[in-house]
């Protein structure tokens, strides 16, 4: 029998990893991002998508050294993949509010020095849910593959499926070797970073090149993949970093100093959740955020 353009064979067998393997290649453009997203190996994710063309009995991905382009076919399968994803998310959350659950993702940090705060009050106000932190490194936050129900994000996702609140701005933090000369200021301005080599995270990081102009920028970026990956850079003196006041709280490092770089632009904080999710757990959430980052915010609404 055919399934919206698609022949179907009772006998295959469709398991849900093929699908989280397909999206997370289609939405990272490489397999290398999507095994990163996944938390497992790139011949993991080719053989996970590999078997999904095999049981589906149609080419799904034409792959070139440069790009990955869904084919005719393909589009088709990645919608319905897509639904198909959304729906075992909400029923994984489902079972989790049964058993009294929220799992919060972020990348780099929480938020910071506030996140003690925060779990405090809602240790209060729900002292039967517990909160489960859940670092992960895709631009959802967990969101997408179900792993997160709310995500801490600094930078807005583009994705319809999602909506975000803005719960409060951070400033920004150069991260230094302890024998740079940088490191025995007080505090950095831009212009400190010209001839610089700058480590930035492409996906989940919050500093990217547009931020200098004319003269003052750094000499070149290297590209990371992680806040350990970039701290291993600074400490042994290959680069150095700018990020989130939450990065510098949540992440010491031996041989790593912070510095404030006073005249950077602001990092704004979002909370980030499905839009079809009517779980009362996820608004007191993102209320006793907002309060714990920021009273004066109580009166921000979702985007």
């Amino acid at each position: 029998m055919y399934l919206t353009g698609v022949l179907y064979d009772e006998r295959m067998d469709v398991e849900v990893r093929y699908l989280r393997a397909l999206v997370a290649v289609v939405d990272a453009q490489t397999f290398t991002d999507a095994a990163i997203d996944l938390r497992t190996s790139q011949a993991g994710v080719s053989r996970s998508v590999a078997a999904l063309e095999r049981v589906l009995g149609v080419r799904i991905l034409q792959r070139t050294t440069r790009s990955i382009t869904p084919t005719p076919a393909g589009e088709r399968v990645i919608a319905h993949a897509r639904r198909v994803l959304a729906e075992v998310a909400l029923l994984e959350r489902a079972a989790r509010d049964h058993d009294g659950e929220l799992r919060i993702g972020y990348a780099w940090s929480a938020l910071g020095a506030r996140t003690a705060a925060l779990q405090s009050k809602w240790a209060q106000s729900h002292p039967n849910v517990p909160l489960v932190w859940i670092q992960t490194y895709t631009a959802s936050g967990g969101l997408a593959d179900g792993s997160a129900d709310v995500a801490v994000v600094r930078r807005p996702i583009s994705d319809s499926r999602f909506a975000s609140t803005l719960i409060g701005k951070e400033g920004r933090y150069a991260a230094v070797a302890v024998e740079d000369p940088l490191a025995r200021k007080r505090f950095l301005r831009m212009a400190d970073f010209a001839g610089q080599t700058l480590a930035v995270d492409h996906r989940t990081g919050t500093t990217t090149e547009d931020l200098w102009t004319g003269s003052a920028r750094p000499a070149s970026f290297r590209q990371v993949q992680g806040v350990d990956e970039w701290l291993m850079l600074i400490s042994t003196g290959q680069a150095i970093g700018m990020s989130s006041e939450a990065t510098a709280a949540q992440n010491p490092r031996p041989g790593v100093v912070y510095r404030l770089v006073r005249d950077a632009p602001p990092i704004s904080v979002f909370l980030a959740s499905r839009r079809d999710d009517p779980s009362v757990l996820v608004a007191d959430f993102t209320r006793l955020a907002r309060e714990t980052f920021d009273p004066d915010n109580a009166a921000q609404t979702p985007r």
